[in-house]
């Protein structure tokens, strides 16, 4: 039976259909969960995906963190369920509290859009257990705020235990350490600003986003 994956839909959300559809090629059921229902409907994994949730009015993620879908999602979390949040997910994340750290506005203020080199620096995540340690994958980017910064302690602790998962081999956002992913400490929770969801076919620029997408389907296929 393939694993069900529910995709947060936000108002001002959109990369839900390109995660979608993602899943649903490398054979997963996939299916969205509106920002107001207090629920995750029973999935095995979920997504927070890119775009504006609510606009990004006071901050990216600060409205959406208060939905009631996202009391369902750190309760799924919490329970060792698999949560990726990509992009503007990846700010919900963090404002949530299920991520440490925080996103501020890129280095040079400037939006960025491009395709950047990712190394993977941990497979010891629900995002990268299907990547080879060591390997750069060419992933797509699309942010103004994703330079990811924390206290110096917290980046000790990021390092200490393995939880950088994606390093930028080229940093273009100012991200501290050229961090691009983080997970938690229970390996269940993964945070990114790159966009795997874009990179699932040649005919895209680029397959790579496919191992990450694969350990996503691989974690939510083992039972929290």
């Amino acid at each position: 039976m393939a694993s069900r994956v529910g995709v947060v839909l936000f108002p001002g959300s959109n990369c839900e259909f390109d995660v979608l559809e993602a899943v649903r090629l490398l054979g997963g059921d996939a299916e969205i969960l509106w920002h107001g229902d207090a629920t995750v409907s029973g999935v095995d994994a979920v997504v927070v995906p890119g775009g504006f949730a609510h606009g990004d009015y006071l901050r990216p993620g600060a409205i959406a963190r208060f939905s009631p879908v996202m009391d369902a999602v750190v309760a799924f979390a919490n329970s060792g369920g698999p949560v990726v949040g990509i992009c503007n997910g990846f700010q919900v994340l963090t404002e949530a509290g299920l991520l440490p750290g925080a996103l501020q506005k890129n280095r040079g203020l400037k939006f960025v859009c491009t395709t950047v080199e990712l190394r993977v620096d941990s497979t010891d995540s629900v995002l990268t257990s299907n990547a080879e340690k060591g390997s750069v994958l060419r992933v797509p980017i699309n942010h103004f705020e994703g330079n990811y910064t924390c206290s110096p302690e917290m980046l000790n602790q990021l390092r200490e235990n393995d939880q950088v998962v994606l390093r930028y081999v080229d940093n273009p956002n100012g991200s501290v350490d050229d961090i691009a992913g983080i997970t938690n400490e229970g390996r269940n929770v993964v945070g990114l600003m790159p966009h795997p969801e874009r990179a699932i076919s040649p005919l895209l620029g680029s397959d790579d986003g496919l191992p990450l997408l694969s350990s996503l389907l691989a974690a939510a296929s083992v039972p929290a």
